[in-house]
């Protein structure tokens, strides 16, 4: 969901740009910069922006320059004449310098400035211009998300491809093999009978099957191997997924913790672990996806 845009344009006497940059967010927030007076422009923005995006941090901002002033200085000639004839009759009565230009302008009254004002028919062309400038510059943000989509797609496709393969050596694991786990429960009987004469083989052999059956992680590798399945072809779709693929790294995670938990032997729980590391790595990939 990362990416950089920018568009220049021309309106009238004025000069523009658009910079617009997006970066990695579960939902879409759109913050806005503009020039004081022109936020009558923030509406169609935001609705461009939901119209196009769904997910990711957008920061827009809009620059304007003006080829001319866009405030008039004028000289109150009336005020000035009379600051003068004030300042003649009081130079008669004692003795002062003569005023200075600056001080004389300095005076409230003697320079006016008037601020360049827009008619109703300019403002609605310049604002026009501006979220036509907006649009084209959030098409190629959306362009650049794209790009960088497809090449999270190809780390995302080999990071399942690797749990596709773990799953697989989890299943093939001989530790795991009902043979394997019958051995062992019975190795653990004997040496517990041998321990003690006084233990139930009967409650013993109970307790080594409800073992037995805990260890089983049949359905978590089932699971996991439905999970690929629906990653890849998320991937596929080509649309937005990245809620759908946050959903699924989480069930992918839920998996994994439970294979590790039940694991009863080495092998299988660093198996368990490499899967743990690699949709760690997914899911932190799947955020830039949108």
């Amino acid at each position: 969901m990362t990416g950089f845009s920018r568009v220049d344009g021309t309106h009238a006497d004025a000069r523009w740009t658009w910079e617009l940059r997006s970066v990695n967010g579960k939902g879409l927030d759109v913050r806005l910069r503009v020039p004081h007076g022109r936020e009558s422009v923030d509406p169609a923005v935001r609705a461009l922006a939901r119209e196009h995006l769904t997910r990711g941090n957008l920061n827009a901002t809009l620059s304007i320059t003006h080829d001319t002033p866009r405030t008039t200085i004028q000289l109150n000639e009336e005020v000035l004449e009379d600051v003068l004839k004030i300042a003649t009759a009081v130079a008669g009565r004692i003795d002062a310098t003569a005023p200075s230009v600056d001080g004389l302008l300095g005076l409230r009254g003697v320079l006016e400035f008037t601020e360049n004002e827009e008619t109703e028919e300019q403002r609605a062309a310049f604002d026009a211009a501006l979220v036509a400038g907006f649009e084209r510059a959030l098409t190629d943000l959306v362009a650049a998300r794209a790009d960088e989509g497809r090449a999270l797609a190809e780390i995302a496709g080999r990071q399942i491809d690797e749990i596709e393969r773990l799953t697989a050596a989890a299943e093939a694991c001989p530790e795991r093999s009902l043979e394997a786990i019958r051995k062992r429960i019975a190795e653990q009987v004997a040496t517990l009978t041998e321990a003690s004469g006084e233990l139930d083989p009967q409650r013993l052999h109970q307790e080594a099957v409800f073992i037995a059956n805990k260890a089983d992680i049949r359905e978590e590798l089932d699971r996991l191997t439905a999970h690929v399945a629906a990653a890849r072809a998320l991937l596929a779709d080509g649309k937005v997924v990245g809620r759908k693929l946050d959903f699924l790294a989480q069930e992918f995670n839920r998996e994994v913790n439970t294979l590790c938990s039940k694991s009863n032997s080495v092998e299988l729980t660093t198996i368990g672990l490499d899967l743990k590391a690699v949709v760690d790595q997914l899911r932190e990939q799947i955020q830039n996806i949108e």
